[in-house]
Formats: structure tokens, sequence, C-alpha cells
């Protein structure tokens, strides 16, 4: 990943992030300024910095993290958290599940703010038609969507929603050499991978520690997020699909571009080709890096047909209830080492070349 040298290139600076996910705690030393409360919406800002779990608060620091006392350095340091608290497990009482908005609408309140990138680390293996509808309002707003794909792959492998919906890039998981984690879901619906294999997080809503050794897709979409914003960053006047084409362009693969794997899609994100070497073309701002249709010829408020991506692998043909509950997607294996006063865990994870060797997906 070469991150120390990124750093001196593009830090993020400038690039909003916005987070949804079990909520994220502004106080620890390594996101003390980093999280913008106040830009959430009275109407979606229920316990947005109340975080029960833990999970939302790595999520942030793997993205924007400073490193600070000890802290986890996130992959863009500049960038800031527009934290989202939705309707996930581990809410306590009927009172918490009734206020704490449906991730429907904080995505819809996301693509209403001035937040670049929407980081959607959650699951549910059932399509909501409100969130679906949902995700291409922030597509039509310019919003670059970024979402695990699970970790379900030992028990019934389908790429899990918001990453299988249309206009998300969903983020498989891998170690360092390259190799997709056993529990990573696979499929039509996985776009990139990124480390997420020995991450670091916070062990529980404590704050006390960091735990280390475990794995999950969460991680994976918080680190391609983190890699997009260092490349908007340094382009801040390239639309959405300008980054992710860049994105896509740039991954380490072994295959025709053509031919996405279905493990790790169209390869392993790679900024430093893009901002220490020059490589990956931005292209048309307007026309989308997949399907090569035009979508809109600016960043923001212009409409985006549906046909704009090809139609990703659904789970199951259920419909979700507005409100139902989804689950973060890092389950229960996410235990990580100790890493207390290590500042710059991402950039160890993010180390080493990685040797591509996975299946083509079909069709």
């Amino acid at each position: 990943m070469k991150a120390d040298e990124l750093w001196k290139v593009s830090t993020g600076k400038g690039i909003k992030v916005a987070v949804l996910d079990t909520g994220v705690n502004p106080s620890t030393s390594s996101l003390k300024g980093q999280v913008l409360a106040d830009e959430v919406p009275k109407s979606v800002a229920f316990h947005a910095t109340k975080d029960y779990s833990g999970h939302g608060t790595t999520i942030a620091e793997l993205i924007a993290g400073t490193g600070a006392g000890g802290g986890l350095k996130g992959l863009a340091p500049g960038a800031k958290i527009v934290p989202y608290r939705v309707n996930l497990e581990g809410l306590k009482g009927a009172s918490e599940t009734k206020n704490t908005p449906d991730p429907a609408q904080a995505i819809r309140a996301a693509a209403d703010s001035d937040a670049r990138i929407i980081n959607m680390s959650f699951g549910s293996d059932t399509i909501s038609p409100g969130e679906q509808e949902a995700v291409k309002y922030a597509a039509s707003k310019g919003k670059l969507m970024f979402g695990a794909v699970g970790n379900n792959a030992q028990r019934k492998n389908a790429v899990e929603y918001p990453a299988a919906y249309p206009y998300i890039i969903g983020v498989s998981a891998s170690d360092k050499s390259g190799s997709v984690g056993d529990f990573s879901a696979h499929g039509r619906g996985v776009d990139l991978a990124a480390p997420g294999l020995d991450v670091p997080r916070w062990c529980d809503a404590t704050f006390r520690s960091y735990c280390g050794g475990g794995e999950g897709t969460s991680a994976a979409s918080a680190i391609a997020s983190g890699a997009a914003a260092l490349i908007w960053a340094a382009h801040p006047d390239w639309t959405a699909n300008q980054v992710s084409r860049v994105l896509l362009d740039t991954a380490g693969r072994n295959w025709p571009k053509d031919a996405p794997s279905q493990y790790l899609g169209y390869g392993l994100i790679r900024p430093s080709r893009s901002l220490l070497h020059g490589e990956g073309k931005p292209g048309p701002a307007g026309v989308d890096p997949v399907s090569n249709e035009q979508t809109s010829a600016t960043s923001s408020d212009a409409s985006v047909p549906a046909s704009s991506q090809p139609a990703k692998s659904t789970s199951g043909g259920a419909t979700a209830a507005a409100g139902s509950t989804a689950k973060s997607s890092s389950d229960g294996s996410d235990q990580l080492w100790i890493v207390l006063g290590v500042a710059a865990a991402v950039v160890v994870i993010g180390g080493g070349a990685f040797a591509v060797m996975r299946a083509r997906r079909s069709g």
C-alpha cells in the first residue's frame, strides 16, 4: 500500500466520508477533530455519536483516524467523517429502535450532504425497495458508495445488500498476499477487494483497548473508501465516475479487465499506482466505468438511468420492511491483536505486493 509515500501526495484532505454504521465515537484519540457530527441532519442524528459495539468507530478510524495517542491511523487521515447511526442489530430498547433511522433514511440524508463518499459496512440478505431507491438517489447526486459484501461464504455465500445493489462498489476481503478470505462472500456483486484480515479494531464499547487477529469485509470496505478519498483529494474536480474508473483501472489483477473475478472483482485496490505513478485514466466525467453508459455530466444533481450499471446478483426474493435491522459485516470473528501504541496499523496490513490468483466470475 506504501501508505507513508501516499501521504506525501495526498492524505484525503477536503474529502468527507459518510459512515453509515453503529455510530461513531468522536472522543477516541484517533478521531478527535475528525468527526463532523454537526453536519448530520437532525432528522437522522439520533445518537450518531453513540456506539454500543465499537464497530462504527473502528470503521471511521480505518478510513480517517489520525493515529494520535497510539490509536489507529487510517488510510486517509486528512479526510473527515460524517457519522450516521443506522438501525442495526445491537440497539438497546424499543425507543432506540424507533428513533434510529433505517439505512434508507440515512442514505438519502448522506446523499443530500456534501460528503462525497458513503461507506456502508453492514449487510442484509433481503432486498429493501426503499433502500434500493435511496441508493439510486445517492448515485444521482454524484456520491461514490462502497459496501461490504458480507462474511457468509462458508454458510450460504450470497453478496449482501446494500453492496449487491447497482451503483455500489461491493468490496471483498483479502490478506496482504492477495488471497481472499474464506469467509468473504463471492459472486457478481464483488467489484473490488481490499485488506480485511488481521485488521485491528476496538474490542468493545468501552474503548479501552484494541484487539487483533480477526477478519471481515467491513474493514475491507473502509480501506476502499479511504483509498478513494486519497485519490479524490488529489483530483478534487473529478466525479465519482472518474474516481471509481481509476480505482478499477489500477486494481491489482492478473486476468483481463473485462472478465472480473467473482472473488476479487476487478482486483485489489492499489492507490499508489495512481498517486505515485500517474496510472489510470479518469475518462469522461459522466460515463459509468462499468457499463460505459452515460450517467451525468457533473458530479451532482443529475439523474442516473437505472441501467447505468449491470444488475448484480440477489440473495433470495424476500423484501425487507422499512426499519428492518441488518448486521455489521464483521460478524463475531473480528477479534484482533492488541495494538495499543501502534499508530500506523493500516500500514502493516497494506504492506506487500498483492499476488492475485482467484477464479473469474462468470457472466
